[in-house]
Formats: C-alpha cells, sequence, structure tokens
C-alpha cells in the first residue's frame, strides 16, 4: 500500500492569495490540458488517415481489394503489438491507465501513478485508437487531464487538498474540451472524480472547465461530436417509451460491464504473453471490419449517421450493435489502452436507432430517429460511467435542445436506477471495488479501509520476556503503572498478553497465566477493519503482529484507532466545506 500524505489546513497567506493561486493554477491546468486533448485528438486522425481506419481513406484503395482487405488485418494486430510491448517494456504499472486510477487517487489521496507510466499509457491510448482498435477516446483524454494536474499539485502552495482539486480541473478541461461542454466537464469532475461539492474545488474547476472550452471552440474551432436538430416531442405517450428505451438500455449497460469484468480476467488467465494478447484483439477487429468497417477505432462516422434516418438497416444495426460491443470487450480484456466511453456512446446509439425501427414496423406514432438515438446513446452511457447529470448536460450543450434533454433525462433516469440495483454504480467504481477500494459505502469509509493501522503512531506500552517470572512481571508492571504487558520473546515474536491481575498472589508460571487468545491485528489491519474488531474489546491496547514471523511490530490503544478515526472524519468534512 503507497504510503498516503497528511491532508493539513494549514496554508499560506489569506483568502485573496489562495484565489488567486487556486484561478492562476486553474487557468494553467485548463489551457494546457485543452491543447494536449486536441493534440491527441487530431493525432489519432492523423493516424487513423496514413493507416487506412477512416472511411475517406479507405475509399482510395476500393479498386484493390486484396490489399485492403491485407492493410484491415494487418494494421490493428500489428498495431496490439505494439502496444502490449509498449506497456510491458515502458510501464511500471504493465497496464493502460484510466478513470478508476484518478478515482482511486482523489478518493484515498494517495500518490498517484507515475508520470511517465500515465505518459505511456496514453501514449499506448494513442497508438490503440490510431491503429483502430475499438476503443474510446475520452478516458485517455480524462487521463492526460489529471498527469497535467497531478504535475501542477506538485509545487503544493500550502493550499489544502490542491492534488485533488488540481486534478478535477484538469479532467473538468479534458471533458469540456472534448465535447465542447463546459457544463458537463464541472458537473463530470464532481460527480465521478470528487464527489462532493466544496466552495474550494468549485470555483477553480468551473474556470477550467470554461478555459478548456474557450480554446477547444473559440481559439482551435474544434467541431462537435455531432449537430442535431429536433422539432420536439410531438406524442404524449413517448415519454414512456423513453422509459422503456432507458431500462432496455440499463440491461444492455450490465453486459456489457460485465463482460468487460470477465474478459479481463480471461484474458489474464490465458497462458500468452502479455505482448500479443492485444495482438490477438487486433486481429479479431480486423477480420470483423472485413465486413464491418464501422467497428474500427471510435466510430465517428457511425455515430453521426445513426442519428440521420435510413441510414442503417435493422438487421445492420443489430449485427454491427453485437460487433461492436463485443471487440469492444475484447481489446480493453486483452490489453488495448483506451476507453470505454466512446464505445457506450456508439453502442447507445446504435441501439436507439434499432428501438426507433421497431416502433416504425409497430405503426407506433413517434418524433424521429433522433430523439430515440440520444435518449438511448445516453441512457447506456450513464450507467457506464457512472454520470447522469453529465450525460444529460452533454446532450443539452450540444444540441441547445430542451426536449431532446427532458427525453433524455426520462431515459438516464431510469437506466441509472436499475444498472445500479443490477450492477453497482459504475464500471469504475466496481472495478475498484476488485481492488479492495469499495466506495459503494461513501468516501469516509473507503478511505478507513485503506489507511493501515502500522502507518499510524503506536503507543508505547509495556513489554516483557517470556523467561521473566510473575513476581518480575508483577513489579515491572507496578512500577510502570501499568494494568497489562505485551509478552514476547528473546526475538521480539509476539506470545500473548498479560496482566497485572493474572500475576498477583499466584504462584503460577508466566506461561500458565498469559492471555493467547487477545485480539491482534497484523500489519494489513485497516482502521476501518479495527474499529470493527474493538467491539466488546476491554483493555489497554492491541498488539499489532507481523503475518510472516509472528514479530511484534507494535501496540495501538482504543484512544490511537479513535483519535485516527476523528482525525479522517474531520479532514473529509473539512474537505468538504473548505471556502477559498
Amino acid at each position: 500500500m503507497p504510503n498516503r500524505p497528511t491532508y493539513s489546513h494549514k496554508t499560506h497567506g489569506g483568502t485573496a492569495y489562495r484565489l488567486i493561486v487556486l484561478t492562476a493554477m486553474a487557468v494553467v491546468v485548463g489551457a494546457i490540458v485543452s491543447v494536449a486533448v486536441l493534440g491527441f485528438v487530431e493525432a489519432v486522425r492523423h493516424l487513423n488517415d496514413i493507416l487506412f481506419i477512416s472511411h475517406r481513406t479507405r475509399v482510395a484503395l476500393f479498386d484493390t481489394p486484396f490489399l485492403l482487405a491485407a492493410i484491415t488485418v494487418l494494421v490493428p494486430t500489428l498495431g496490439g503489438a505494439l502496444v502490449g510491448w509498449l506497456l510491458k517494456r515502458f510501464s511500471s504499472e504493465q497496464r493502460p491507465l484510466g478513470p478508476a486510477d484518478i478515482i482511486a487517487t482523489v478518493q484515498l489521496r494517495s500518490k498517484p501513478p507515475k508520470t511517465r507510466d500515465g505518459v505511456v499509457s496514453t501514449l499506448a491510448a494513442l497508438l490503440s485508437l490510431g491503429f483502430g482498435a475499438s476503443v474510446g477516446q475520452y478516458g485517455p483524454t480524462a487521463y492526460i487531464g489529471s498527469i497535467v494536474g497531478s504535475v501542477v499539485a506538485k509545487f503544493s502552495f500550502r493550499i489544502p487538498n490542491l492534488q485533488a482539486i488540481a486534478v478535477a480541473c484538469g479532467v473538468a478541461a479534458a471533458i469540456s474540451t472534448a465535447f465542447n461542454a463546459p457544463l458537463a466537464g464541472l458537473v463530470f469532475a464532481h460527480e465521478v472524480i470528487l464527489r462532493h461539492y466544496s466552495l474550494q474545488a468549485f470555483a477553480p474547476v468551473t474556470v477550467a472547465a470554461a478555459t478548456g472550452y474557450i480554446f477547444a471552440n473559440l481559439i482551435f474551432k474544434h467541431e462537435p461530436l455531432f449537430i442535431v436538430e429536433f422539432s420536439g416531442v410531438q406524442y404524449t405517450h413517448e415519454f414512456f417509451i423513453f422509459a422503456l428505451t432507458g431500462i432496455a438500455c440499463a440491461f444492455l449497460a450490465c453486459a456489457y460491464m460485465h463482460s468487460l469484468l470477465r474478459c479481463s480476467k480471461f484474458a489474464i488467465a490465458l497462458p500468452i504473453n502479455q505482448i500479443w494478447r492485444p495482438a490477438l484483439a487486433g486481429l479479431a477487429v480486423g477480420v470483423v471490419a472485413l465486413q464491418l468497417p464501422d467497428v474500427l477505432g471510435v466510430g465517428s462516422e457511425a455515430l453521426r449517421f445513426a442519428t440521420i434516418e435510413g441510414s442503417f438497416g435493422s438487421v445492420e444495426l443489430f449485427v454491427l450493435i453485437l460487433a461492436k460491443l463485443a471487440l469492444t470487450v475484447v481489446c480493453v480484456g486483452f490489453g488495448f489502452a483506451g476507453g470505454v466511453f466512446s464505445p457506450s456512446l456508439l453502442i447507445g446509439i446504435l441501439t436507439g436507432a434499432l428501438f426507433w425501427q421497431m416502433l416504425e414496423v409497430f405503426g407506433i406514432p413517434n418524433s424521429g430517429v433522433e430523439v430515440y438515438a440520444i435518449c438511448a446513446m445516453m441512457s447506456l452511457t450513464s450507467p457506464v460511467i457512472g454520470a447522469p447529470l453529465t450525460t444529460i448536460l452533454i446532450v443539452f450543450e450540444l444540441t441547445r435542445n430542451y426536449d431532446l434533454t427532458i427525453a433524455t433525462m426520462v431515459g438516464v433516469v431510469f437506466a441509472n436506477l436499475l444498472s445500479y440495483r443490477m450492477f453497482g454504480r459504475s464500471l469504475f467504481d466496481v472495478q475498484l471495488a476488485a481492488k479492495g477500494i469499495n466506495l459503494a459505502h461513501g468516501r469516509e469509509r473507503a478511505l478507513l479501509e485503506n489507511k493501515l493501522l502500522v502507518d499510524l503512531p503506536h503507543s508505547d506500552l509495556l513489554t516483557i520476556e517470556d523467561d521473566q517470572t510473575c513476581e518480575q512481571v508483577k513489579l515491572h508492571l507496578i512500577n510502570s503503572e501499568r494494568a497489562e504487558a505485551v509478552v514476547v520473546n528473546d526475538d521480539n515474536q509476539y506470545q500473548a498478553m498479560v496482566r497485572l491481575q493474572d500475576v498477583v498472589l499466584t504462584s503460577a508460571s508466566l506461561t500458565q497465566v498469559m492471555r493467547g487468545n487477545w485480539l491482534s491485528f497484523n500489519e494489513k489491519t485497516s482502521l476501518w477493519g479495527a474499529m470493527q474488531a474493538l467491539h466488546g474489546f476491554i483493555g489497554e491496547g492491541v498488539p499489532i503482529v507481523s503475518t510472516t514471523n509472528q514479530e511484534l511490530i507494535g501496540v495501538v490503544t482504543e484512544a490511537d484507532i479513535i483519535a485516527a478515526y476523528l482525525a479522517t472524519v474531520h479532514d473529509l468534512r473539512a474537505e468538504e466545506n473548505e471556502s477559498v
């Protein structure tokens, strides 16, 4: 378990100083992240063009079908091998980093992964997307934001909780830039990363999100994800259909997330070198792309065409949905670097288009394909990333259409209600829970579960050796004004506990009166686990004993544990209510 920085409320300067520093930091982070994200997106697009992944460049090879087929299969396969080699050779984590790592860093106040590992992961994501893997680009762009925020936070400025604020600023700027949606960036940083709304964080995160939007929309003229014109919902009964769309998308989202987790476990269990796992996934992508080229890469063209009536047939939509879902699961599970956000958007919007076509078949009056495509897109994506407010705001900021936003809101609400019960808050939270970081019961418990007793200050309790007599032990206890002592051998190995009442007026040996069933902790015991174990305990202290050689590490008292708990809770409440 990494060493965790201690939260401190000691600040430098007054309110004006902190306001200036936080604002300047937010502008700098927002500007750097925005330029980096736009550069990342353009680099992916350039690679797609030169490697014949994009539709417009593939058209040039239609007259040479054999060459087109060879490129289609070989490019993702070679890209997978390159990604596998890059991660294995240059990353100490030997895996891609993503939103789950950002959340863990902020929620546990832990040291972030090494900057080098983050850069390698981002480069691996660039290659994965550039070579046509079925992964997303928004997870890597969010991680770019966290890298920039973590680097800036190293300057400290003696401002409390600066690391979390700086990381949130970076993520907000990344989402704002990627979607041209500053409100969505602001809410995503609070909804998914910070999980609280303190004024100290809210102000700089807002500035960073706005900065990202200014760079993307006003300076570099970054094109929006899609453009939809919608005249409005025409029938009242459609709101019931929107709710059904959300429910259907919840089941599909849960299947998607369960498949991602299971495929990752399956890939790790395979007796295949880590380098070749992504190559196998790339081969699968290439083979399927021979018939369904829309599965290659992010799938931006398919996403935009899905809102146009008649672009896809029902069978084509159904096959493309299954293919995109399966290939994303394989690519992510077998080690390609990339996110799950973009594939969720594509799978969702195609599902909505298919849902609309079913309404047409049954002759149910409706308001057109656009509203169902957008509603399903966000209803499926929201449970995956655990950000219902963010997805609703993305629709509003992209379309500026209240009817589309309200329809999406209905679907998103029902999708999240159902998926939360069937799966959990998000894919990221379940991934963290598998690593022992359970955020389902709140930030407070997660922090307590990941704070180890061995990292706390230990009390100085009397220690005696096991070859002493009861009379000697009694004198030691009386002279030390102690009621109990820890018994160890010559090698400082824990034997038992002994109390003053056990050695008073007795002729028995020390071995006979020692209390071997005394409560003890080990180097893996968390503060939360210790609090649960202390229920009904009576005594001055509890020994911490090594599980490897039974060596006595130290002793903690109930007062030590309660003090650590109160300090943790106080720090959390202070963070959540901190003003600028």
